[in-house]
């Protein structure tokens, strides 16, 4: 009984999701596969077919002439004197069969049914000349020796043999050629489809907040016209409902002025200092959220500010010495040590919002920069309490806040952080809050600074 050191080691599963990862990612390059090696596979066939038939078509020439030119040299070599056969052999012999004096025949007797009926053959075609021995030997593989006896007594060994058709070394480089040629022309028609999609992906991803994507060309097959001309009306119709939205919020700030400038004159004539104060706190609370929002929707627009070069060390001291004079105390960490090029206004807005967010909730707030080879990475650190993990993604919505309450004063608009997200967008930059593990928030800004500036 074999013991379980002894028996083999069961088989690894073939994992489907392994596989997988194997083949190709992009629908350009797996269509591409697909159509290669279904070329290669249709090539493979059809030489194999050719092959085929042409062993076939062997066979039967085999079998149709061999046996009477085989059947005509031992007659030959049967009315030679016995001493000028030697010298004829050479003249007689043949790619497929070839002939001995003397000796005798070995191997065994046919046992396929194909050299059975060759040597059947050939055995029918030299009557009447006696046959003493047929066999059948390895090599060449199913060669026949035939052992006939002449007329004189002697006897003659006819090695047979089957011989197949050759296919020439220039039809291999034909099929090579053709596939190559299919591959080239399956290459062409792939990439004529799948180019169309790759144009479409990238101006979806060159659609940013401002709404103002490149125009893709209405040209080509019917079908990526309409498809082109699909997405261009799509990306005019949503500008144009940002923009209304836009210009409605607008419309709203400047229609409330009046209004909300009246209540603060009737404010001011109240005799009650108590509710006059409270009157000015909700017309203050009105006034702010009406135009931070409007901000909001501007930053929509962010992107029309042209980028240049800038000197950030500077703009971030400015920054930090803006904040001393008014009494807040924010520590700069870091410098980029050469300018950058980027859109000035828009990253103030970004780093003022992201700063005064973390003043409200925290004492001890630091702006970290941190330059590397093609990027600048921004963090607004602060040791408040947080924010929970399941909410790191929504304080990024407008008007959304962690709190439940809608005091402004402890809450906010909730559109601080939501501008600034905006805007980082806008200048293709990334904002990700995280929770610090030492406790507070970090509000990091990735931005590329390989941009270079307008002429």
């Amino acid at each position: 009984m074999p013991t379980s050191a002894s028996l083999p080691a069961p088989l690894a599963p073939v994992n489907p999701a392994g596989l997988r990862r194997l083949l190709p990612r992009s629908l350009f390059s797996r269509v591409t596969l697909i159509i290669v090696i279904g070329l290669a596979i249709a090539q493979l066939l059809t030489f194999t077919a050719i092959r085929y038939e042409r062993g076939i078509a062997m066979r039967e020439l085999m079998m149709i002439g061999i046996e009477r030119d085989i059947a005509s040299s031992v007659a030959i070599l049967d009315r030679l004197p016995a001493a000028e056969r030697e010298s004829w052999l050479a003249r007689l012999e043949r790619r497929n069969y070839r002939f001995v004096l003397g000796g005798s025949a070995q191997g065994t007797p046919p046992d396929t049914p194909m050299s059975q009926q060759f040597a059947a053959a050939i055995v029918d075609a030299m009557r009447p000349f006696e046959i003493v021995k047929v066999g059948q030997v390895g090599s060449p593989p199913q060669s026949l020796q035939i052992q006939v006896r002449l007329s004189d007594g002697s006897s003659v060994i006819v090695h047979a043999r089957r011989v197949d058709m050759p296919v020439s070394s220039w039809v291999m480089w034909l099929l090579w050629i053709q596939l190559l040629v299919l591959a080239v022309c399956a290459w062409y028609a792939v990439r004529l489809v799948t180019r169309p999609l790759a144009q479409l992906a990238d101006a979806a991803d060159e659609l940013g907040p401002d709404l103002k994507g490149q125009q893709l060309p209405e040209e080509g097959p019917t079908e990526v016209k309409h498809a082109a001309r699909a997405f261009n009306a799509m990306q005019k119709r949503i500008a144009g409902y940002m923009a209304e939205r836009v210009e409605i919020l607008a419309a709203i700030s400047h229609d409330l002025q009046t209004p909300i400038t009246r209540m603060r004159l009737r404010t001011d004539l109240m005799d009650s200092d108590q509710d006059r104060d409270k009157f000015r706190q909700d017309l203050d609370a009105m006034h702010a959220l009406v135009r931070e929002g409007v901000s909001y929707a501007r930053t929509l627009h962010g992107a029309t500010e042209p980028p240049c070069r800038i000197d950030a060390d500077a703009l971030f001291e400015s920054m930090v010495a803006d904040y001393e004079d008014s009494g807040e105390q924010v520590l700069l960490e870091g410098r980029t040590g050469e300018p950058i090029v980027t859109r000035p206004n828009a990253l103030r807005r970004i780093l003022t919002n992201l700063i005064d967010n973390a003043l409200k909730f925290g004492t001890d707030v630091r702006l970290q920069v941190h330059a590397e080879a093609d990027r600048l990475v921004l963090a607004v650190v602060d040791n408040g309490p947080g924010i929970p993990p399941d909410q790191l993604e929504n304080v990024l919505k407008p008007f959304y806040r962690v709190e439940g309450s809608r005091n402004r004063n402890t809450g906010g608009t909730g559109l601080g952080l939501a501008i600034a997200h905006q805007l980082a967008m806008a200048m293709g930059a990334e904002l990700v809050l995280r929770n610090r593990p030492e406790g507070g928030l970090e509000a990091r800004l990735t931005m590329s600074t390989r941009a270079t500036p307008p002429n």
